[in-house]
């Protein structure tokens, strides 16, 4: 745990003896000279001034070229609970896993360097963590109480990015980018080790991994002013973290990615009775079919009719698998999603081959039919295939599945009362606290 190479360790003058911090904040760095001291030091004055627990603030330089490194040490020689700590290694998510992987103290904290997030939502972010109510705590930008002040590029990629997460990784959280995050000790010595993301996709890998495991994630709507000289690669994140995205669905649907069960699960509800599952499944069916309808009309233009078929049949499939497993049959979280949503494709299949079996039937019939004639027919078709549907997820996809209960806490289990998996590797950092070196 402590294969450290320079380490003056996290005793800080500033704090009574014997007494470790309560909350241990990170900034992250990678060639921020420019915003480094002023933002530390607004973070340092916001701590002594308004925040009642105490807590030090530990700069990572993660491979910066520029003076970064001289301006974190400058800090950390000057400035009381203030320390520096130097990682060759350039990524954000290796700096948080390495020094939290070190850390002593009760709660780990991050925020970015452009103080992007206004402070007064820290207190807000680590009360629920340090009392013991939540396991983890983020900043969002996207929950209602949040201002935002961004341009529409950004919004719009955040947006679409979180819809991404929910749809592949069945993630609730609403926001998984924002810079200022919080995490109890417990609960990071339980999850780190199953991390694998260095970079900007560590933060929604941890979050999918907490919520897997039944930890609660406290949301907290803050007040974010996007910093105009950001130096994230837009393009080059999103890359990354589709890529992550990809490894963690594979990993889940291969079962080499396994997550221990952390949190107690409340005791199920009994299962809806059937005409309540008829009727909200004939009003989803009736939504996806328009939404159907007018997905193929809009394809129809530039495809052919089965390839147009095909694809809003799979676009509007997926989604009534989703809407259908919490809106019919109440079933909510992650477990067994990506098997239903496996299962629930064989309902497609059926449904494709019996509309492609229609549309071949009218175009041998009708050489040039009419849309409103193509319409009608797959419209039709999707009739016979709806009951297939209900049948196949009544009596196959969440057969012998109860819903949730609500919203009800799970209990937390023996598992955060001290239970440890083994530890990551802690690379060598080169640290500088309150004036020393070693």
């Amino acid at each position: 745990m402590r294969s450290l190479e320079c380490l003056v360790g996290h005793e800080f003058p500033s704090l009574e003896p014997g007494r470790l911090p309560q909350v241990e904040i990170v900034v992250p760095v990678l060639n921020e000279e420019r915003d480094l001291t002023p933002s530390v030091r607004r973070l340092v004055a916001y701590l002594a001034g308004r925040f009642p627990f105490r807590a030090v603030v530990t700069i990572a330089d993660n491979g910066s070229t520029d003076g970064t490194w001289a301006a974190a040490q400058a800090l950390a020689a000057e400035l009381d609970g203030v320390r520096a700590v130097r990682l060759e290694r350039p990524g954000r998510g290796h700096a948080l896993r390495s020094v939290w992987s070190a850390s002593r103290a009760d709660v780990l904290a991050y925020m970015d360097v452009d103080l992007s997030t206004d402070l007064n939502a820290l207190l807000p972010l680590v009360a629920p963590l340090l009392s013991g109510h939540s396991d983890l705590a983020i900043g969002t930008r996207l929950a209602r109480g949040a201002r935002v002040v961004r341009g529409p590029r950004r919004e719009v990629i955040s947006r679409c990015y979180n819809v991404l997460l929910h749809a592949t990784l069945g993630a609730g959280f609403s926001d998984a980018q924002c810079g200022f995050k919080a995490i109890r000790a417990e609960a990071a010595r339980l999850l780190l080790p199953l991390t694998r993301d260095t970079g900007w996709f560590f933060d929604s890998e941890l979050l999918v991994l907490a919520e897997r495991a039944g930890l609660r994630i406290h949301e907290v709507p803050v007040d974010w002013t996007d910093d105009p000289d950001s130096r994230v690669k837009v393009a080059a994140t999103a890359l990354a973290d589709l890529r992550g995205i990809a490894r963690m669905r594979w990993g889940f649907l291969r079962g080499t990615l396994r997550v221990p069960r952390l949190s107690a699960a409340a005791p199920p509800s009994p299962a809806r009775p059937l005409p309540q599952q008829l009727a909200r499944f004939l009003a989803v069916g009736a939504a996806s079919t328009l939404a159907y309808v007018l997905l193929y009309l809009g394809l129809r233009a530039a495809l052919p009719a089965q390839l147009a078929n095909a694809i809003s049949l799979l676009a509007t499939a997926v989604l009534n698998t989703a809407v259908n497993r919490r809106f019919t049959f109440g079933i909510r979280g992650r477990p067994d999603l990506a098997r239903h949503q496996a299962q629930g494709l064989l309902a497609f299949g059926a449904g494709l081959a019996l509309t492609s079996a229609a549309l071949a039937a009218l175009h041998a019939a009708v050489p040039r039919p009419a849309r409103a004639a193509e319409v009608t027919v797959l419209v039709g078709a999707n009739l016979a295939a709806t009951v297939i549907r209900f049948l196949v997820y009544r009596h196959w996809v969440f057969r012998g599945h109860r819903p949730a209960p609500g919203a009800q806490p799970a209990a937390r289990a023996p598992a955060l009362a001290g239970q440890a998996l083994p530890a990551a590797t802690v690379p060598s950092l080169d640290i500088t606290t309150n004036g020393h070196h070693q």
